[in-house]
């Protein structure tokens, strides 16, 4: 007998809900097929295929909502879904903000995005994937161990209804490589790695190359120093700087601006960083690791600046928030199956800059770069900002001694406002920055 098609079976869902006695529902059904390899020193330690689907249910009873999920999709079982999260909607407290959108969006085209690779790979491409990403990692002098690499496959098909009259679906595959190279021997042992993630597997980094990288890093950090403590320009590697865009999407979120608990709650419209700096989101960028064509909600996807000439001029916002702050939805809504919508940021990225990485730190006389971050020491209520850190001193413009057991501390505010970006932006996470260089952070070391 044939699957009954998304459409059908959240259909099924929604006319439950309403049999039930919910004045408005929405209903998401999530698919996933993955594969991984993993392989360590010439043998294969692990091997996994898994598959999972899932639906998740909103309804609504006046201003009261419930959700309630299950990982069988058994239209046999919608009526009882249905029942549960209404009588769970009876009770709960009221929200004032919490809704869906009406009238439905117009239902969005995920073709032009182009996020489906449709082959599957074969175990054998991902073993041989793996193995040479560490073999090339063994085969750089100065590595003497490996904690093995790691390819992967998968597979996300998303579906959304409302009973608005939204119905919109899209798929997304990846590809994925990793290595971790060990250099040295006993106490003075370090470790360093490499990654590679992509849409489809043409984009995805050459395993050999990888490999390398992997354990050039490792030999790099061998015999680090721990540093004096002083007040200096720190570099972030750009594998490292896209976690300050993380802690600027955790601070412009709707529902932290809502509640008053973000340092920069009263700053939209003014200059955030310096001149120059422009940071957007996009969605809708072609093969994007976060792209899609429409948000949880329904509402379509499109770019947004969050900040231009270094003003910021967005926040990010799903329906409530929007509703809460006298806004408008900027489509940032993501959601799993068993909780709400929120906001959150999509393809996040900091626009490049025109100098090199070496440029930025020319004229350093006394700083670090920082190539690796440890813990997440950041205070979003007040900016102040706290973290381990290791990486390579700077003298005269150039990389010097390997640094370690070190943390950098500062506040973002002063953080954003004397960031500026090197031109080496390239999109590999999904929050992406290029090289950046922060003045006058405090390095705590011996």
């Amino acid at each position: 007998m044939k699957e009954p098609a998304p459409a059908e079976l959240l259909a099924d869902l929604l006319a439950a809900a309403r049999h039930a006695g919910a004045d408005a529902a929405d209903a998401v059904l999530v698919a996933g097929t993955s594969l991984s390899v993993a392989r360590r020193l010439g043998r294969i330690e692990h091997l996994e295929r898994a598959e999972s689907r899932d639906v998740g249910l909103r309804v609504f009873v006046g201003r009261r909502a419930a959700i309630v999920a299950s990982g069988r999709v058994e239209p046999a079982e919608f009526s009882i879904l249905a029942e549960r999260a209404v009588a769970m909607a009876r009770v709960v407290p009221e929200d004032p903000h919490a809704q869906i959108a009406e009238p439905a969006p117009s239902v969005a085209d995920a073709t032009p995005l182009d996020l489906v690779d449709p082959m599957e790979p074969p175990v054998a491409a991902l073993i041989e994937r793996a193995a040479a990403a560490e073999e090339a990692a063994l085969a750089v002098p100065g590595v003497t161990n490996s904690e093995g690499a790691e390819a992967s496959w998968g597979r996300n098909e998303v579906a959304l209804a409302t009973t608005a009259g939204f119905f919109g679906s899209y798929a997304r595959t990846s590809h994925s490589l990793s290595a971790i190279a060990l250099a040295g021997s006993g106490t003075e042992m370090q470790r360093d790695y490499d990654f590679s993630t992509s849409v489809h597997l043409a984009d995805l980094d050459q395993a050999a190359s990888l490999g390398v990288k992997a354990g050039g890093r490792a030999v790099a950090r061998l015999h680090p120093r721990r540093p004096a403590t002083a007040r200096l320009p720190v570099v972030y590697e750009a594998r490292v700087a896209g976690s300050l865009l993380g802690h600027l999407a955790a601070a412009i979120n709707g529902q932290a601006v809502a509640r008053g608990t973000s340092f920069l709650k009263d700053r939209l419209g003014e200059a955030v960083f310096a001149r120059g700096i422009r940071i957007q989101d996009d969605p809708a960028r072609r093969r994007g690791l976060r792209s899609r064509p429409f948000d949880a909600e329904g509402l379509p996807a499109s770019a947004r600046t969050l900040v231009e000439d270094g003003r910021l001029e967005s926040w990010l916002l799903d329906l409530a928030s929007a509703h809460q702050l006298g806004l408008v939805s900027t489509g940032h809504a993501v959601r799993g199956t068993s909780g709400p919508p929120h906001p959150a940021p999509s393809n996040l990225y900091l626009a490049p800059g025109t100098l090199s990485p070496a440029a930025l730190m020319a004229e350093i006389g006394e700083g670090l770069l920082v190539s690796e971050l440890i813990g997440a020491g950041v205070n979003t209520l007040t900016g102040d900002y706290s973290r381990g850190a290791a990486g390579f001193m700077i003298r005269h413009g150039s990389l010097a001694e390997p640094v370690a057991e070190i943390t950098i501390a500062g506040n973002l505010t002063g953080m954003f406002a004397t960031l500026a970006a090197a031109d080496d932006l390239c999109f590999r996470r999904g929050t992406d920055a290029p090289t950046v260089r922060v003045e006058g952070l405090t390095m705590a070391g011996a």
